[in-house]
């Protein structure tokens, strides 16, 4: 039952609460003054409670419960029980707008908050009962002691705690009844993001950290900065008991596109006055940043970073979720569910005014698990949350949730931005060259080239697990064509050959090279026909970004080429690290484009290939048998494999559990070929499995990795009550 502010007793409403960062809001046991004696004290069983709802990690000290589950505390003070005394609770949720709920004594015919009280060994025992739909939230709880004729005569009105959605119970929208499961995409601080090519997927360790101090307060904070809770707080106050309606707050307010979100996008150097994105390792840092700095956006962020920041943020609330990699991820601007790319004669991009369609190596966003009584029946299951600034969703930049088995059975009228999801996975790329005189030349369809090894880590293990047919039937299989009738999608585009097809093949091989060296990329001509054929390749080398950003051309030339008949021609291409490292992004991504013409053969061919370059890890290794408090040291060494020195080295290291961001610098510059070694003292936080994450960066190399499992036991005094009152007499 909800209630005004204005039909409760005046004594009630000017009740002062404490602030979140008092110290005495951490306390267990709370006391209150009095004059008859009655209650002494209230004791909240914090660990107890936090242990029952999962929510120990986030705090031992605070109350954090999750809805539609019952929790307890207790009363102290002998005659409040002698006398049986009636109590009264009332709750107070909001800043802006204050909601104020009575909570009802014993179970009622509605929803709500109820309480049940019981005397036990001289206290007074109080179970409180939540809905599961509850709104979530920082309570204040009020208990009044009441006279037979209805007068207070006594409050305690110092009583706080956290309310967070409940994966855990089945009445819950976010009910998942796998415990493996919720392991992961909720209690799981570690995390692996799948980056680089559908050819050459990489993972980056990702350090969640939902359960590391004040992230919870800072997750609230984030809901509280949003547009909604500013021009109408009453209503977002009550919708904060959906989740769709959480989920998409937290995909707008994770990007500052057009709010007080957490962080800046920026897609390409230079990164003044901010923190490259390709460096950070972790949630924490950024929501730390943005809260201290008053809310200021963050500088910078990219696909991978906006949702390993969504991901701590919905998890830390209580909803399951997990981080997705779409591979060759298409932006369709225009909704055609085409994205076309505009060429010169010499294979250069044709940079228009205005969004541009644009084909990504690799996009990440996050799913959320949630039941959405908002929709059809058969929507409910995972839902797509992209927190990455790209295209306004009711008038907002954010996307989500939209059911991933609508994507899957192409019904996308469902809400919210479900055209736009499933352009994404199922979008064709043309390629069109634009000639002088404006005419326009289609020289390349792939129509099975978009949403590629959709990625993410197992539940099971730090592997990747492959969620491709969640969101598209098997390529070529009939119910594909189905699906992508029912779209809207062009099964079938017009062609301009009029000449002999498939005479002449073109495609581009190369190896894994590994940045600062030099390497080789050929170029294959195959002749089918009979007779020999002579044609001009156009060959164009650059370096990009991975979301198809031009940084410029590191190589371009154009040959005339004579293939005999059933023979092969190829064109060798010699990557100098001198060459390409002037133009190559943070990314280490060089593309490869190569034109065919042969006008009295067939039409123009071409062919398209990435080529990631990888980078040297870190070697971690870490000393003794760490336990909470007591200090560890992890020993990091890193080898320049680069022909040339390498200047203004720096070290980032943390933990979720172990430790904070903690920056090192490396002493001087680092000559080719010389390892350089630091060493790291810390105590560890709490106890557990972790991962120690560490970044390299410096002035010519960048998004150097390394990673560590830390088995960090409890101290031996935790240890000793599990004993307590056993003898080995």
């Amino acid at each position: 039952m909800t209630l005004s502010k204005q039909t409760l007793n005046s004594d009630l409403v000017t009740t002062s609460y404490l602030s979140l960062t008092e110290p005495t809001a951490s306390r267990t046991v709370l006391s209150n003054k009095t004059t008859d004696g009655s209650i002494n004290n209230a004791d909240l069983r914090t660990r107890e409670n936090n242990f029952a709802h999962h929510t120990g990690e986030i705090d031992r000290e605070r109350l954090i419960v999750r809805r539609g589950q019952p929790f307890t505390i207790t009363l102290q003070g002998s005659s409040t029980v002698r006398q049986g005394r009636h109590l009264e609770l009332v709750l107070h949720l909001g800043k802006s707008y204050e909601m104020v709920i009575k909570v009802q004594k014993e179970r009622g015919v509605g929803k709500g908050w109820w309480f049940a009280q019981q005397e036990v060994q001289g206290e007074m025992l109080l179970t409180l009962h939540s809905p599961a739909d509850a709104i979530i939230g920082h309570y204040r709880l009020a208990v009044l002691a009441m006279s037979p004729d209805g007068r207070i005569l006594q409050k305690l009105d110092k009583i706080q705690f956290h309310l967070l959605f409940n994966p855990w119970c089945k009445d819950d929208v976010v009910h998942l009844p796998d415990e493996g499961l919720l392991q992961e995409y909720i209690m799981n601080e570690n995390g692996i993001i799948y980056t680089g090519d559908s050819n050459y997927i990489s993972g980056r360790s990702w350090n969640y950290g939902q359960f590391e101090d004040y992230i919870m307060d800072i997750c609230f904070e984030v809901l509280d900065n949003s547009k909604d809770a500013s021009t109408n707080p009453k209503r977002d106050l009550e919708r904060r008991s959906d989740p769709v309606y959480v989920g998409r707050m937290i995909s707008a307010m994770i990007n500052a596109n057009d709010d007080k979100g957490v962080l800046e996008g920026r897609w390409m150097e230079p990164y003044t006055a901010g923190v490259p994105p390709t460096q950070w390792t972790g949630s924490v840092p950024i929501l730390r940043q943005w809260s201290q700095a008053g809310v200021k956006a963050v500088k910078y962020g990219q696909c991978w970073v906006f949702a390993g920041v969504a991901c701590t943020a919905l998890r830390c609330l209580g909803i399951p979720t997990r981080l997705i990699t779409n591979f060759a991820s298409a932006h369709d601007v225009d909704g055609n569910l085409s994205v076309d790319f505009l060429l010169n004669e010499k294979l250069e991009s044709l940079e228009g005014g205005g969004k541009q369609d644009s084909s990504w190596n690799f996009h990440c966003w996050v799913e959320s698990w949630m039941r959405r009584d908002d929709l059809p029946n058969g929507n409910d299951g995972w839902q797509v949350l992209d927190p990455t600034p790209q295209e306004l969703s009711d008038g907002a930049y954010c996307c989500g949730p939209c059911p991933v088995v609508a994507i899957k059975e192409g019904n996308l009228g469902v809400k919210y931005d479900a055209p736009f999801v499933f352009a994404e996975v199922n979008a064709d790329i043309v390629y069109w060259i634009v000639h002088p005189d404006g005419r326009r030349q289609k020289i390349r369809v792939n129509e099975s080239g978009v949403g590629k090894n959709i990625s993410t880590k197992s539940a099971y293990g730090d592997y990747r697990e492959d969620v491709t047919l969640h969101y598209k039937h098997p390529e070529g299989s009939k119910k594909e064509r189905e699906v992508y009738e029912k779209a809207g999608r062009r099964l079938a585009l017009p062609s301009n050959n009029s000449a002999e097809p498939g005479k002449l093949e073109i495609s581009i091989k190369h190896a894994k090279p590994m940045f600062g060296t030099d390497f080789d990329v050929i170029v294959r001509v195959k002749n089918e026909g009979a007779s020999d054929a002579r044609a001009e390749l156009t060959l164009l080398i650059a370096a990009v970004t991975y979301n198809s950003l031009h940084r410029g051309a590191c190589q371009s030339q154009r040959i005339n080429v004579t293939v005999p008949a059933h023979k092969v021609h190829q064109e060798v291409l010699r990557m100098r690290y001198k060459d390409y490292a002037k133009c190559v992004s943070e990314h280490h991504l060089i593309r490869v484009k190569a034109l065919l013409e042969a006008p009295r053969e067939n039409e123009p061919i071409m062919a398209v290939a990435d080529i990631p370059l990888s980078v040297p890890e870190l070697h971690l290794q870490v000393d003794g048998r760490p336990v909470v408090g007591r200090p560890m040291t992890v020993h990091i060494s890193f080898t320049n494999r680069l022909p040339v020195s390498l200047r203004g080295g720096v070290f980032t290291v943390e933990g979720a559990g172990l430790l904070p961001a903690t920056k090192l610098n490396a002493d001087g510059d680092i000559s080719p070929g010389q390892t350089v070694s630091v060493n790291l003292s810390f105590m560890p936080m709490r106890a557990g499995v972790r991962n120690l994450l560490v970044d390299f960066d410096s002035d010519r190399l960048k998004d150097v990795k390394g990673f560590a499992k830390v088995v960090v036991r409890k101290k031996y005094n935790d240890l000793i009550p599990l004993f307590s009152g056993f003898s080995l007499d």
